[in-house]
């Protein structure tokens, strides 16, 4: 059997924690749908794409088979696990239930001094977008939104919370970029940051919950209108 072709990936190059860096590379490309659905993937492939040895990158799928997102085949590679559309419709629904009342909760506790901080991780969600990066894209949004629920003080929230995002799937975003929706799309983490610097904790609420419908809306409407 020849070699399934590896997507384009973010190269890692030398940085600490490399294995962290890798198996959050690898995360977001499952979760944005460039590493698909199914197909299995060697790690010497993996490897050469993120410029790094097999070594790491099989450690860091190792870590994502514990979080169900791939299935080792001996000899092979890992496969990247399916999800149901009733899967996916009942992570929305659990992630409807525990972030926007938590966004709302910390509206009033989140310090002036952070303001700024936030702002730049926003950016940075909204910049992925602009310059065609999904997996950047997945990343920044993954830092902002757990950093703002980080505001909770509540450790366990966030263990649930980023397992729940890190489950999701979001195959519509290659048609989202390709028609320019998806810097709109993007452009809402400012606009809830709005209502945070307001001090709305209502405002944010409404805003998160539209934000996560989303992913079984506009999302996934577009990655079934895609050809």
């Amino acid at each position: 059997m020849s070699p399934v072709p590896v997507p384009d990936l973010p190269d890692i190059g030398r940085r600490e924690n490399l294995r962290d860096r890798i198996r959050e590379a690898l995360r977001a490309a499952i979760i944005s749908g460039k590493l698909e659905p199914g197909v299995v993937y060697s790690a010497p492939a993996l490897g050469a794409q993120l410029g790094v040895s097999p070594t790491p990158v099989r450690e860091a799928m190792l870590d994502l088979v514990k979080s169900g997102l791939a299935v080792p085949h001996p000899n092979k590679g890992f496969r990247i696990t399916e999800v149901s559309e009733e899967d996916l419709d009942n992570l929305a629904a659990v992630r409807l239930l525990i972030e926007p009342p938590t966004v709302r909760n910390v509206v009033t506790v989140i310090p002036k001094a952070d303001f700024p901080e936030l702002r730049a991780l926003a950016q940075a969600i909204v910049d992925a977008a602009e310059r065609g990066d999904l997996v950047g894209y997945i990343e920044a949004d993954h830092v902002f939104h757990l950093t703002l629920l980080g505001y909770s003080r509540n450790r366990f929230l966030m263990d649930v919370v980023s397992d729940l995002r890190s489950r999701t799937r979001l195959l519509g975003l290659t048609p989202l970029l390709e028609s320019g929706r998806l810097v709109r799309s993007a452009a809402e983490h400012h606009e809830l940051l709005d209502f945070v610097e307001a001090r709305d904790p209502s405002g944010a609420e409404l805003l998160m919950h539209r934000h996560i419908g989303h992913v079984r809306g506009l999302w996934a409407d577009s990655a079934r209108d895609a050809p």
